[in-house]
Parts: structure tokens; C-alpha cells; sequence
């Protein structure tokens, strides 16, 4: 029995449709970045920073690879989650990315009780940016000059010896509870309302120690009054060659990944993720770019798509075995 003409229409017209719903990805990634239209990374921090400089060096160049305007906007507050939020419900069609570091994906989570996100099903991973971990710095008005000195000194003054973080439930606060659960010290926790104002109270004494960013910290040593006592990381970093590990002084597990790195809203076209990952490599991978981020204490590297999603899950894994060992409760 012949089938309808109108039968065979419509079936011709579904298969047209289907190759051209198909074909679309491929057409948006011949076609982006559409000329005039400018990509945007959106940076959970104030102009200036450490993570802001690598935005507008990564944006610089990656305007002049795509051949269009790239622009950093800073959306800082609440612990970079204002700028993952606005990302994760941005159109995913790569004119919108976030350059975060480990904190917004695989830290939050774990330690504040309203996330407006989630770090697996909003976002599309497109590749990591550096690497760089948090370093013990110290007052130079504390008279040791290692970890084992360190523990020692706090051990003879307890509950006289207090530290900074960026704030309650930051990876520096995270990091001080699982030194003192590690060395069994008693230290006094002081939060602040972020980095640099905890670096100032350092640097004037105020308090004693802090684990705080290489990038930070390499400034902070510069005034005189801050020194490095050790890097937490499972090797020693270029920009601080002299500073050892902490397991080289014989406090191993002290060294949970901390880096930096682009993402997208999820359900971003395949064919934009790889050209957006195609040319941050490229950006990555230049001498300036890399040295910029070495000055700062930091790696530049990407990564493909689904290493970094990889990533992203591991670290996120990694850090809420650290939060549930050193007893956090969510913010």
C-alpha cells in the first residue's frame, strides 16, 4: 500500500530538520566568535588581584588568537559564588566563561550551606588555566625559620598564637585547622573578610601565621616582616625554588591541589568548547603568558575539556575528605 504523499513530506521534512538541528553546532563554532561580539570572563574578584591579572593577561591574548574583544568583569562577593551563579544561568554559547579557582567548584560545596549552583550539572569544563598552591608564610617577629620550629614554638605558647585566613571556611582556614589537627598545636583562628586584610594584620604582627596564596604571599615577603616557611604542594614551585615542601619537612598530606581554570554554562555546543580549549592552549602556552603566571607563583598550562572536568570532580573529592577530617561545619 502507497504511503500519503503528505506522509512522505513529512517525513522528509523531520529528516531535513534533524541534519539541520545536527549541523547547527558545527555552523555555531564556524561562527564564533561572531565579529562585533565581544566574549566575556566574568572573575569572582576585585580588580587588581592576583586571579584578576591572569584574567586580563589570558583576555588580552585571547582576543588577539579568536580575533574579537574579550573583556574581564568583576563580579566579587561571597566567595566568588556571585560570579559562578551569574554564569551558570548565562546562554551557553561561549560569550560567557568564568575563570575560578578550585575554591568555587570543589571547596564551596563542601563548606556553605547555600551553594546557588552546582558544580557538575551547571557548568561545561573548558580547560585549566594554572596551577599554584598555598604557602605558610609566617611574621618575622615569630622567631623560627621551619615547620618543625614552628610546631615547636606554638606547642610552648598554646592558645597564645593565633592565625589568619580569608575567612571561615576558606581553603586558608581549612588549611590552619588541618595543620593544628596534623601537629596537635594549639592556635587561635582569626578570620578575615578576605586576603588582603588578613596580609596587612600579618605583616603588622598582629597575627602570627597564615596560609595564604603564592601570588600574596611573594608580596608580603617583600616588605621584610613576612617570611615562607613551606609550600603545600607535592613539589617545590619555580617562583619559590628555596622554599620547601611541607612532606620535605616531614609533614606529608598537606598538599591538596589548588589551581585556576575556565569554565562555561553547561550544555555549551562541543564544537565552541573546542575552539575556546584550542585557543586558551594556545594562550597558555606563550612565553609572556607563562612567565606572568610563574612571577605570581603559579603554572599556566590548559588542559583538555574532559581532563579538567576529571579534575574538577578529583579535587572536589579531595576536599571534602579534608573538610569532614578536620570536623568543618557548612557556613
Amino acid at each position: 500500500m502507497k504511503k500519503p504523499h503528505g506522509t512522505r513530506r513529512a517525513f522528509g521534512s523531520a529528516i531535513g530538520a534533524a541534519v539541520l538541528l545536527g549541523l547547527a553546532p558545527l555552523a555555531m563554532a564556524q561562527d564564533f566568535p561572531a565579529r562585533g561580539k565581544p566574549i566575556r570572563i566574568v572573575v569572582g574578584f576585585t580588580p587588581g588581584g592576583g586571579t584578576d591579572a591572569q584574567a586580563r593577561i589570558v583576555a588580552q591574548k585571547l582576543g588577539e588568537v579568536l580575533g574579537t574583544s574579550v573583556i574581564v568583569d568583576n563580579k566579587p562577593g561571597a566567595s566568588t559564588m556571585l560570579a559562578a551563579n551569574e554564569v551558570s544561568r548565562a546562554q551557553p554559547d561561549g560569550y560567557t566563561l568564568l575563570y575560578a579557582p578550585s575554591s568555587t567548584m570543589a571547596q564551596n560545596p563542601h563548606t556553605f550551606a547555600q551553594v546557588p549552583y552546582d558544580p557538575f550539572k551547571d557548568f561545561t569544563a573548558i580547560s585549566m588555566g594554572g596551577r599554584g598552591p598555598l604557602v605558610l608564610s609566617l611574621s618575622t617577629s615569630v622567631p623560627v625559620n621551619n615547620v618543625k620550629e614552628l610546631v615547636a614554638y606554638v606547642k610552648s605558647h598554646p592558645g597564645k598564637v593565633s592565625y589568619a585566613s580569608f575567612g571561615a571556611g576558606t581553603s586558608s582556614h581549612i588549611y590552619g585547622e588541618a595543620f593544628v589537627k596534623k601537629t596537635g598545636i594549639d592556635a587561635v583562628h582569626i578570620p578575615y573578610k578576605g586576603g588582603s586584610d588578613a596580609a596587612k594584620d600579618l605583616i603588622g604582627g598582629r597575627v602570627q601565621y597564615m596560609f595564604d596564596s603564592a601570588s600574596s604571599a611573594i608580596i608580603t615577603a617583600s616588605t621584610g616582616k613576612v617570611k615562607i616557611l613551606a609550600v603545600a604542594s607535592n613539589a617545590r614551585i619555580a617562583a619559590l625554588p628555596d622554599v620547601p615542601t611541607f612532606a620535605e619537612q616531614g609533614y606529608a598530606g598537606l598538599d591538596l591541589p589548588s589551581w585556576l581554570g575556565f569554565y562555561g554554562p553547561a550544555r555549551m555546543p562541543a564544537p565552541v568548547v573546542e575552539k575556546l580549549n584550542a585557543a586558551l592552549a594556545k594562550v597558555l602556552a606563550m612565553p609572556q603568558v607563562q612567565e606572568f603566571y610563574r612571577s605570581g607563583g603559579y603554572e599556566a598550562g590548559a588542559t583538555t575539556p574532559a581532563e579538567f572536568a576529571s579534575i574538577t570532580r578529583s579535587t572536589y573529592d579531595s576536599w571534602g575528605a579534608m573538610v569532614q577530617q578536620v570536623g568543618l561545619v557548612k557556613q
